[in-house]
Formats: C-alpha cells, sequence, structure tokens
C-alpha cells in the first residue's frame, strides 16, 4: 500500500473521566470508516493530570476499547492514556491495530514545568514499528522539543504526535511540528486537544498534518472540536526523498 489515510480526532477531554470519555470518543467514531490511522489526544481518557495514573482506567480496559475500535473501523487506533504499571505510572503511547496486536511507546521526555517526571516513569525506548507498508513513530507532547529523540535514523516515513499543548504556547507546537517534518524528511501528524482542562489550562488544538516539506496538507480550527483527514502518498515521499537526499549528509550518533 503506497498511500494512507489518517483521521486526527481533535477534541475536549472530560477530567478525570475514563468512562465519560471512551462514550464522547464512542460518538465521534460512529461515522469514521475506511481509514488507515485515527489518532486520539494525549491521556484522551483523562486529560493531562499529575494524579491520573492513579485513579485511571486499567490498561487492560483501555486497550479492550481501542482494540474494539480498531476492528470497527479496519483501522490502527492511536492515543496515549495515564496507566498505572509495573514499574510505575506512566503516560503510555498505544497504538492497536485490528487484529490485537498492541504496541507501546512510553513518554520519554516529561514536562517538568508541571512537574510530570515526579508523577511518571520516563520511558528509555524509542519506538518504530510498521502498518500497512509505512514505518512509525509515536512520540507524546512535549517528546516534540528535543530534535535528537526524533530524529530520523532512516528507518520512519510517518512520526505521529500527540498532545495535550496549551495555548500560550501555541505557536510553538505549529513551529516545531513543521520543523520535524522539514529536517526529517517524512510525514508528521500532530493531535492536540482543545477545551479547558481541571486545571484551568487552555488548548487551542491546532491540529494537523503536514509533508516531507514542510507544507500543511490538513489542519483543524482553532478552539473547535473536530476531526480533519489526510491522504499520505509513500511514492512521493520517496521521490521526494531520492530527489533531495538531505539525508545522506546526516550526522551519526548513538543515544545513551
Amino acid at each position: 500500500m503506497s498511500n494512507l489515510k489518517v483521521t486526527v480526532l481533535q477534541q475536549p477531554l472530560v477530567w478525570m473521566d475514563g468512562p465519560a470519555n471512551l462514550r464522547h470518543f464512542d460518538r465521534q467514531l460512529e461515522a469514521v470508516s475506511g481509514r488507515d490511522i485515527i489518532v486520539l489526544p494525549e491521556m484522551f481518557t483523562t486529560g493531562f493530570a499529575m494524579e491520573a495514573a492513579t485513579q485511571s482506567l486499567p490498561e487492560a480496559d483501555v486497550v479492550a476499547w481501542m482494540h474494539e475500535k480498531a476492528q470497527q473501523a479496519d483501522a490502527l487506533i492511536a492515543g496515549s492514556a495515564a496507566l498505572q504499571t509495573e514499574r510505575g505510572p506512566v503516560n503510555r503511547f498505544l497504538l492497536v491495530e485490528p487484529n490485537g496486536t498492541v504496541h507501546r511507546y512510553d513518554k520519554r521526555h516529561l514536562f517538568r514545568m508541571a512537574d510530570e517526571h515526579h508523577h511518571y516513569q520516563a520511558g528509555n525506548e524509542r519506538v518504530v514499528f510498521e502498518w500497512r507498508g509505512w514505518r512509525i513513530l509515536p512520540l507524546v507532547c512535549y517528546d516534540l522539543r528535543f530534535p535528537v529523540w526524533s530524529r530520523n535514523r532512516n528507518d520512519y516515513d510517518l512520526v505521529l504526535y500527540v498532545a495535550n499543548w496549551p495555548a500560550p504556547r501555541s505557536l510553538h507546537w505549529q513551529a516545531l511540528l513543521t520543523a520535524r517534518a522539514i529536517e526529517n524528511q517524512a510525514y508528521v501528524v500532530g493531535c492536540n486537544r482543545v477545551g479547558t482542562d481541571g486545571n484551568g489550562h487552555h488548548y487551542r488544538g491546532d491540529s494537523r498534518v503536514i509533508n516531507p516539506q514542510g507544507e500543511i496538507i490538513a489542519t483543524a480550527e482553532p478552539h473547535q472540536a473536530t476531526l480533519i483527514h489526510a491522504d499520505l502518498s509513500l511514492s512521493m515521499l520517496k521521490e521526494y526523498r531520492e530527489k533531495f537526499p538531505a539525508w545522506q549528509d546526516a550526522d551519526t550518533f548513538t543515544l545513551e
């Protein structure tokens, strides 16, 4: 498959109420079909709460719900959740295939300005997996600010960022998404929430899909609960990287 159909759900979240959020996304997903990837925001079951992992739905319940939706839509369902695990609370990006395969990425960079690093365990594994012929890198919110962690080692075609990125720093969100697409010569999908959370933080959304040349091919109206759709072309990506092979001159490095 050379094309990938992506849908991004820019939505408000009910503060610390997992069942209510799942019911909300049940309604949103009823009319979504014919897509390959459906992306939900960061901590889509609770909102960005430091206490969320201790009060959130169990991982098995979240995965079961995502699996059901993946089967119904015949699509990969992606979104992060605050979860309690054997190694402690984590902000875990879950990506669930229709056949039940689950890909997991634990957020590496924890947002210290909200004390996230005092409440959650940082991930230490960079995850890349293949879905319908595309190599995908999943990352979460604050990870966007760290280009080395996002660096394309010629091992991915698409990076997914899910976020609760507050409105006062929306310009940073928009600029960094574009930068990651250009520097990594890859498609970038950014899914951010809207509304106001339980701590009074406001979110604009500004969810978007960006092609490898930094062009916005789909974008959501700010402050609006909406869905956006984009079709990505793997052949176009490969042709562009062949014609402008900047990736061949990238510096080598290792991560500790």
